[in-house]
């Protein structure tokens, strides 16, 4: 990952996991744009998904810029690695005195444990009161979660393509991930060596996920039936169609390389493990009563087409919301629609920023 721009910050106290489990310190890598006002209520937490980074004006480029919804001329945005990351923030990946990885003893942590860590961020940065925190997918999930365990400091919150609880329907995506990470041999169960990574088993799950952010009608009409004209620079041969290398898996294997490149495997089980952790009610009486107690603005976006946070996720959160408006992006490509259609997502977030409602179950759409 490019380190440009990039800040760590490092707690000066232990910090307990939702498991009971106390980190000695956490370090957490961020980035920020724009200057924090006397006051220090301009502040807008950025929160990104399962295996993003801080650099969200690269990954939601559309959304940053003057008179857009990110506008560092008007906000003190922050983005922050997630704890379990590794993108500089402690995780799996991190190594201890010795140099070693921490692996497979560094514990699980659970969203609430990575929102509270980014608090404990903002606190320091002398973030006063927050005046938006957005987030897709993981950080759909978070965004909720800021509502509930800041809620004197949040002013409004946008959650896009995510839910109140992680589904058994998401549950199966992740264990199918899962399995396949455990399915390489070079996993030992998460103890593997720096020289025999199981990239086969990251690449087989990156390619998992890859499909399930994306929808059967973006498939089709990205790739159909076609067959790539070149597989690794060598022509493909007159096979039956069973046997020649289909654009579509060509697409899939070369996301499973890319992640190869830049993340590490216990991390994305550590991940994956958090989003199964989601469960908004846990600890407060149920899933009802937790998102009741929340009286700020919330915008939960929806996308029609996304198969894995189902649009009935979405509703279910608005139903139980005390302030919801419900937003719909139009998109086609499914899940990753929040990426990949951020122009046609910025409106529907500035519109909201624009007008902060407190009118429940409001519709808008683009």
């Amino acid at each position: 990952m490019n380190q440009e721009g990039l800040r760590h910050w490092r707690s000066p106290q232990p910090f307990l996991l939702d498991n009971g489990a106390v980190l000695e310190s956490i370090e957490l890598s961020f980035r920020t744009w724009g200057q924090l006002n006397a006051r220090g209520d301009n502040a807008v937490v950025v929160c990104h998904a399962l295996t993003g980074d801080p650099h969200a004006d690269r990954w939601w480029a559309p959304l940053f810029g003057a008179g857009k919804v990110l506008d560092p001329e008007r906000d003190f945005i922050v983005c922050a690695n997630a704890l379990g990351s590794c993108y500089g923030s402690s995780g799996p990946a991190s190594r201890d005195a010795q140099g070693r990885r921490q692996a497979t003893r560094f514990p699980r942590v659970s969203i609430r444990d990575q929102v509270r860590s980014q608090m404990h961020l903002l606190d320091a940065l002398g973030v006063r009161h927050i005046a938006w925190v957005v987030g897709g997918s993981m950080g759909g999930l978070q965004a909720i979660e800021w509502a509930l365990l800041d809620p004197t400091r949040v002013q409004a919150v946008s959650s896009v393509a995510a839910s109140a609880k992680h589904s058994a329907w998401c549950i199966g995506w992740s264990e199918a991930q899962r399995i396949a990470l455990r399915a390489d041999a070079n996993f030992h169960d998460g103890n593997y060596s720096d020289e025999h990574p199981p990239l086969a088993g990251l690449a087989a799950a990156r390619a998992i996920a890859m499909a399930s952010y994306r929808s059967a009608a973006s498939f089709e009409d990205r790739f159909g039936r076609r067959v790539d004209n070149e597989t690794f620079g060598n022509k493909v041969s007159a096979h039956p169609a069973e046997e020649r290398d289909f654009a579509v898996a060509h697409w899939l294997r070369h996301h499973g390389d890319l992640l190869n490149a830049r993340f590490d495997a216990n991390c994305y089980d550590t991940l994956l493990a958090s989003l199964d952790s989601h469960d908004v009610g846990r600890g407060r009486g149920g899933v009802c009563k937790a998102l009741g107690q929340i009286t700020i603005p919330v915008q939960v976006v929806s996308i029609p087409a996304d198969a894995l946070y189902v649009p009935a996720d979405q509703f279910a959160l608005v139903e139980a919301l005390p302030c919801a408006e419900l937003s719909v992006l139009r998109s086609e490509h499914g899940h990753d629609g929040f990426l990949i259609d951020a122009d046609r997502l910025e409106p529907i977030l500035r519109r909201f920023r624009q007008t902060m409602t407190k009118a429940p179950r409001q519709l808008t759409a683009a």
